[in-house]
């Protein structure tokens, strides 16, 4: 697995969320304080984009449907979604948001 720089930790302020495409991978990006966590950007019921959903503590709401989801493990936690989004591993190193992410 290899980590990818996305983003610098300012340009993300806290409680704030962005979309980034890496390769094959779109994820959202989200800040809470100074940790940082990152799931698949789809919604797994419509594929709405997760990143332009409202944030409260570490669960996302989508925008199109309200699905919530945990952003510290991609869990489905109400309906209308049923199935997980992927969680990747996320850290700040010197002011930097890396991911690690599959390769293929």
């Amino acid at each position: 697995m290899s980590w990818v720089r996305v983003a610098d930790l300012a340009d993300l302020g806290p409680g704030a969320a962005r979309r980034v495409d890496v390769g094959e991978h779109r994820v959202a990006v989200f800040r809470v304080d100074d940790d940082v966590y990152a799931i698949g950007d789809r919604c797994t019921h419509a594929e709405a984009s997760l990143s332009e959903g409202e944030l409260e503590d570490t669960e996302i709401e989508c925008p199109l449907h309200g699905a919530m989801f945990d952003i510290t493990t991609g869990e489905a936690l109400s309906l209308p979604a049923t199935r997980a989004v992927p969680s990747y591993r996320a850290e700040v190193r010197d002011g930097a948001i890396f991911l690690q992410l599959e390769t293929t």
